[in-house]
């Protein structure tokens, strides 16, 4: 068969399995991310089906999403809100990296993967899915909370820590030493701030030069100037993800609204592509073995998100239910763990078995911690702190119980001493005596 022919065949069955599975995905309520890297594992090296005519463009393919994923997260942002974030939200940036990140540097350590392998998978453990936690708080109704904001103050932190973690961990990957390191990460921090600058004083213009009316031609400029901007930051060894960011940033406004909803539909597509080339690059026999560590390690940093989401929210001063909301809200990993893990995968092969079982598995948790987190703890609670139930009444109970009543009944005819003063303290005795066994019953 025509390898042009094979090319057509093959790219036209993997996106229409895809679009099924995409449809399967929102019918039971499930992020299609886990079903996009089982079908590239089902597509790849060992798999089902193995793909061959098609690797190399979905090679470019995959590329392509992960720029564009960093585009549109940089557009959701103005650099004004990303500054405010950096101000007030720095010390549960802090937090939530040392509770998410040392776990999975540790636990590389422990695999004997060395320092790089510690530095990519302490990054597949830190950071949260924004687009998984977005589709989820929309489905719970959740946006208008008051622990919303500070969700999104953490996923903020996460993303301006990217411009600085990914050029690190590209400038160790290709292994360079600590000077060329430190330069890397001097023109990565010198260019964020640059561009920062640039969208806090000049964003207008910026946006109006990049404007334009006809849709057509605000795409190709847009998508355009991320590529390219990709390339030059790709090989200045600072990441095209965090160049596609950086100009995601700059752009504001009526341009970032209508360059969204352009590029959505292409980001989904090849974002689609991107899942499935990592699972392509991944042999599901490589799996089982790290079963055991990536599930004892998506148990560590699912306690260790609802900590980072209890204590941001707690400094934002909401009560205990919306703390215990906004941690498990942030439990959910994806696209960045397996971006990462995809940036690592040629120099660590084996950080990808494990970066693939880790995202599915919390991928899966993800939803059910948002949802049933708040709910579960505090019935939990609620059963610790309940009072033991009141045991029948003894003898002694229905004597006392009877000699108040009968003294309560004896009115002016009664005993000589029961309207006077010695009758009136007795009652009101009887009475606090009563009402004291009746509290001790409630409490």
């Amino acid at each position: 068969m025509h390898h042009t022919t094979a090319l057509l065949i093959e790219l036209g069955a993997v996106i229409l399995t895809l679009g099924i599975i995409g449809r399967l995905a929102g019918r039971i309520g499930l992020s299609p991310i886990p079903l996009y890297l089982l079908a590239g594992l089902a597509f790849g090296h060992g798999g089902l089906i193995p793909l061959d005519a098609s690797e190399d463009f979905t090679a470019v393919g995959a590329e392509i999403g992960v720029i564009l994923l960093l585009l549109l997260l940089g557009l959701e942002y103005s650099a004004s809100e990303l500054v405010s974030s950096l101000k007030t939200q720095y010390p549960s940036g802090i937090v939530d990296f040392l509770l998410n990140a040392v776990p999975g540097a540790v636990a590389a350590l422990i695999l004997g993967w060395g320092a790089v392998g510690a530095v990519a998978l302490a990054g597949v453990t830190w950071i949260s899915s924004s687009g998984v936690i977005a589709k989820v708080m929309t489905d719970l109704g959740r946006l208008g909370n008051r622990e919303t904001p500070v969700i999104l103050g953490v996923l903020v932190m996460e993303d301006l820590a990217m411009a600085v973690y990914l050029p690190l961990l590209t400038a160790l990957l290709a292994g360079v030493g600590l000077a060329g390191g430190s330069v890397t990460l001097l023109i990565s921090l010198g260019t964020v701030g640059l561009v920062l600058y640039a969208a806090l004083r000049h964003g207008r213009i910026i946006s109006r030069a990049v404007s334009s009316d006809n849709p057509e031609m605000l795409l190709l400029v847009v998508l355009g100037l991320t590529v390219l901007v990709a390339g030059i930051a790709q090989q200045l060894q600072v990441s095209a993800a965090v160049g596609a960011f950086l100009v995601g940033i700059a752009l504001s406004g009526e341009v970032a609204e209508g360059a969204h909803k352009l590029l959505a539909p292409l980001r989904d597509l090849f974002a689609a592509v991107f899942f499935v080339f990592f699972g392509l690059s991944t042999d599901p026999a490589d799996i089982p073995p790290v079963l055991l560590p990536a599930l004892l390690l998506a148990i560590v940093t699912t306690f260790t998100k609802i900590g980072t989401g209890w204590y941001a929210a707690r400094r934002a001063g909401i009560g205990s239910r919306g703390r215990l909301r906004a941690g498990g809200t942030l439990v959910a990993r994806g696209e960045f763990s397996i971006v990462i893990a995809g940036l690592a995968v040629a120099t660590e092969p084996r950080i990808g078995p494990i970066a693939t079982a880790y995202v599915l598995i919390l991928v899966i948790i993800g939803p059910l911690a948002a949802r049933w987190t708040e709910p579960l703890i505090t019935r939990v609670r609620g059963t610790r702190r309940k009072p033991p139930l009141a045991g029948p009444p003894t003898l002694e109970d229905m004597i006392a119980a009877e000699t108040a009543a009968a003294t309560g009944a004896s009115g002016p005819g009664g005993s000589a001493g029961a309207g006077g003063p010695a009758g009136a303290a007795g009652s009101a005795e009887a009475t606090g005596a009563a009402g004291a066994a009746e509290s001790a019953a409630r409490s």
